[in-house]
């Protein structure tokens, strides 16, 4: 073959390794932006320098700054991922200096590649060495070593890429020890080319990956902290709001792994399963925006009120054992003390006594958050119509129209202000939870939660939004909900509800067409209820 003709074929021949070699860098780049998982992301970038330049094996060392910025003494550099294909390597993480004194450890203070035919013949001169104790042990051979720095879009090294022995054939396993001298050759300048621009786009992505890492590292504190903010302003409904957000995950991953019925098409990627959790944790968050006094409120009257009550009625009895006593001394000092009709006065006192203790046992009852029958109704209408006198000589009435008007609620603890005022709380998160930037893959989440307490018929609130209207991550927040209220131990107003008990409210409100039926079969018959009760079954 003529010069010219073997010329021209060998400029073809590395022209065409390098448009292969671009086109892996930019297959390699567009897998290395799209992976946020750290781990991951190490093992790929790990990976791909191996295969471009057929090396056995590799390590990856990032770089740990201290805390003196301006100098480098306490600066570390952290053994993070290893690959061989030779042989079983046990891979332990560990830290040691930064220092000259390792091959990687140069590479990184330097910035610059260090590529070594032989690590057990290395240039005189040479800063570093390399430790045999590895070797020894696990009866490898190293030999060739390119490592790399990882410069981030600042020009600053956050890590090393280091590969060892670069195979003549990429297939070949380097043992036993022997096949290290046939198969292994130096790296060139054109893998140390195409190293050092894998490891500037892997350091962008890595630092992108822990960059995305720490944000939700801080978004997840910042969630955690406004739960934390929710249950202070409500202590006995600690734990609820991560007990929900267990239960709607897990009723999410069972809904996801169905392969027939209503939901086999309903799919939920990793981000929406997050986005689930944190509409679930945050669910509660606008009762920041309530009273406290309401929101805490456990029985039909405030803790003040009631006391003013009992102190007012301890009033009436000394009052009226007052007035006994002025009555006998007034009948006894107009000789009409008689054995006989001072104890017939005695009789009559005792039983005013007894209707005042039984009146304030009825006030004591009607205050508990339970249904008032009619005819307790009535007897507390009647109170308004009996009075005392007051130390001033002034009749008062036993109780006043808003006393009478808070025990007459006849269910639960609040009157029909107060529950629209507790309401409001979805209104409040809503607006809060818009307030957040969140990104595109939890966009949702002020939504999800604004419709936790709608229902099917649209009887719900605060928008009455019925049906297909009501996000099916809501409506599983909502059964998630009233089940986790309806166990607790903890609340003030009502005592916990036996999990059978809990289980068959939640089928009469499905029902009554509250409830999304097929949501709630799922529900029930995965046992997904079991993921936040105790062993045994039963909480309390």
């Amino acid at each position: 073959m003529p010069d010219d003709a073997r010329r021209v074929e060998e400029l073809e021949q590395a022209l065409a390794r390098q448009r292969r070699d671009l086109h892996e860098l930019n297959t390699i780049g567009v897998a290395l932006s799209a992976q946020r998982d750290v781990h991951k992301l190490m093992e790929l970038i790990l990976s791909s320098s191996r295969q471009l330049t057929a090396a056995d094996a590799g390590s990856l060392y990032l770089v740990e700054r201290g805390k003196d910025h301006d100098a480098t003494t306490d600066d570390q550099l952290r053994f993070s991922w290893t690959q061989n294909d030779s042989i079983e390597v046990p891979f332990e993480e560990f830290a040691m200096p930064l220092a000259e004194t390792s091959i990687a450890g140069y590479a990184a203070l330097s910035g610059q590649a260090v590529n070594v035919a032989d690590a057990y013949d290395l240039p005189p001169g040479s800063p570093f060495r390399y430790g045999r104790s590895f070797d020894q042990r696990s009866g490898y051979r190293t030999k060739s070593i390119l490592s790399v720095p990882m410069r981030d879009h600042k020009g600053e090294v956050i890590g090393v890429v280091q590969l060892i022995n670069k195979k003549r054939d990429p297939q070949a396993r380097l043992q036993p020890v022997s096949v290290v001298e046939e198969q292994v050759v130096p790296f060139t300048s054109t893998d140390e080319e195409l190293v050092t621009s894998l490891a500037s786009q892997a350091a962008v992505a890595l630092e992108n990956a822990r960059l995305i890492q720490g944000i939700k590292s801080l978004f997840n504190s910042f969630v955690s902290a406004s739960v934390t903010a929710i249950e202070s302003r409500d202590p006995t409904t600690s734990g609820h709001s991560s007990r929900v957000a267990d239960l709607t995950v897990g009723l999410a991953e069972r809904m996801d792994a169905l392969t027939d019925g209503p939901f086999k098409d309903v799919r939920f990627t990793r981000d929406q399963l997050q986005e689930i959790r944190y509409a679930s944790l945050l669910h509660d968050f606008g009762k920041v925006g309530v009273r406290e006094k309401v929101l805490i409120k456990g029985k039909k009257l405030y803790v003040g009120e009631m006391l003013v009550i009992r102190q007012r009625f301890a009033y009436i009895r000394r009052t009226l054992e007052a007035e006994h006593y002025k009555a006998q001394l007034d009948a006894i000092r107009q000789g009409q003390g008689s054995p006989e009709a001072l104890a017939r006065m005695e009789r009559d006192h005792q039983a005013r006594l007894a209707e005042v203790e039984q009146l304030m046992g009825m006030i004591t009852a009607a205050n508990e958050p339970s249904i008032l029958e009619e005819e307790s109704f009535r007897a507390l209408m009647d109170l308004t119509s009996q009075s005392y006198a007051d130390a001033e000589g002034e009749r008062q009435p036993y109780l006043t129209p808003n006393e009478v008007q808070a025990l007459s609620i006849r269910r639960g603890s609040l009157s029909e202000k107060e529950r629209r005022e507790i309401e409001s709380h979805v209104t409040h998160t809503f607006r809060f939870l818009s307030e957040i930037p969140w990104t595109g893959e939890y966009r949702r989440v002020p939504d999800i939660a604004y419709a936790h307490h709608e229902k099917l018929d649209g009887s719900g609130y605060p928008r009455k939004l019925a049906g297909e209207a009501i996000p099916i991550q809501s409506r599983m927040m909502t059964i998630s909900d009233i089940f986790d209220a309806l166990v607790a131990w903890d609340r003030p107003y009502k005592k916990a509800v036996p999990v059978e008990r809990a289980l068959d409210i939640l089928r009469e409100e499905a029902g009554s067409g509250k409830l999304d039926t097929r949501v709630l079969d799922l529900f029930l018959g995965a046992r997904v209820y079991e993921i936040t009760l105790p062993r045994g079954g039963a909480r309390g």
